[in-house]
């Protein structure tokens, strides 16, 4: 039974009920020959010796995270719930783009590329995409859902390998951390405090999950607040040890 009255047509499909949504995977042939084709690409790089072994632990870490966020239930519980799809893009760009960039450090090119301009560009396209209008836009066509979630991800990617490179200055990365911190935490704090239901995909999917389109939005707010930052503040956190811990060894030496 489906309880999406809207004229959206999403990716992951129409609204399911509360007592379908443990049956609403999705298993889109497309997507999951691209989930392979990345496993698998992964593995033969790591059996040729290109791919370290943490480097195929964090790739396959990585398309776990793909497979929770585009095969699992949360997929379609995102076209009921604003909540689900934040949390769908807190999956994409602070579980799954860090693990990737783990797995293949930024190319030397990538050194040309600012680190300002790459937390901008990821910072635009999460404020973009979690508009209103954007996001209804988002909903309407296959290719508007991919380019949403393309745009998203790769800007992470890029931003997260550029932060991981083995180039990267400590103060730069500490800033670019903490502007990820704020931005987000900002951007969750504008959906909580709305005051009203903006989201219009949402506004008659929401209450047979028990939650008003207001309500859910808040939630939705917080959850980009709080728990999208962790991942930041932990990189921020292993940042400072690692810069904490030569000038301790070298006090010992003395």
């Amino acid at each position: 039974m489906n309880l999406q009255s809207v004229p959206y047509d999403p990716y992951c499909g129409p609204a399911p009920a509360p007592a379908d949504i443990w049956s609403s995977w999705n298993f889109d042939p497309w997507l999951l020959v691209a989930l392979a084709a990345t496993f698998l690409f992964c593995a033969a790089l790591s059996m040729r010796g290109v791919l370290a072994r943490e480097g195929r632990l964090h790739s396959t870490l990585g398309t776990v995270v793909l497979i929770i966020a585009f095969v699992t239930p949360l997929c379609a519980l995102s076209t009921a719930l604003f909540s689900a799809r934040v949390m769908h893009h807190v999956l994409l760009v602070a579980g799954a783009a860090p693990l990737f960039a783990l797995a293949f450090p930024a190319r030397d090119w990538l050194r040309r590329v600012p680190l300002t301009a790459l937390f901008l560009a990821h910072t635009i396209a999460m404020w973009v995409w979690h508009a209103p209008a954007p996001y209804a836009f988002a909903l309407s066509s296959h290719a508007a859902y991919w380019l949403m979630e393309g745009t998203l991800f790769v800007t992470a990617f890029l931003l997260w390998q550029s932060m991981l490179a083995r180039w990267a200055h400590p103060g730069a990365v500490s800033i670019a951390l903490l502007g990820s911190i704020v931005q987000m935490g900002m951007l969750g704090a504008l959906i909580t405090f709305a005051g009203r239901a903006m989201y219009d995909p949402h506004l008659t999917t929401t209450l047979p999950f028990g939650l008003t389109p207001l309500a859910d939005q808040q939630l939705a707010g917080l959850l980009m607040w709080v728990p999208a930052t962790i991942p930041y503040l932990a990189a921020a956190l292993v940042l400072l040890a690692r810069f904490l811990t030569p000038d301790a060894s070298r006090g010992e030496a003395r």
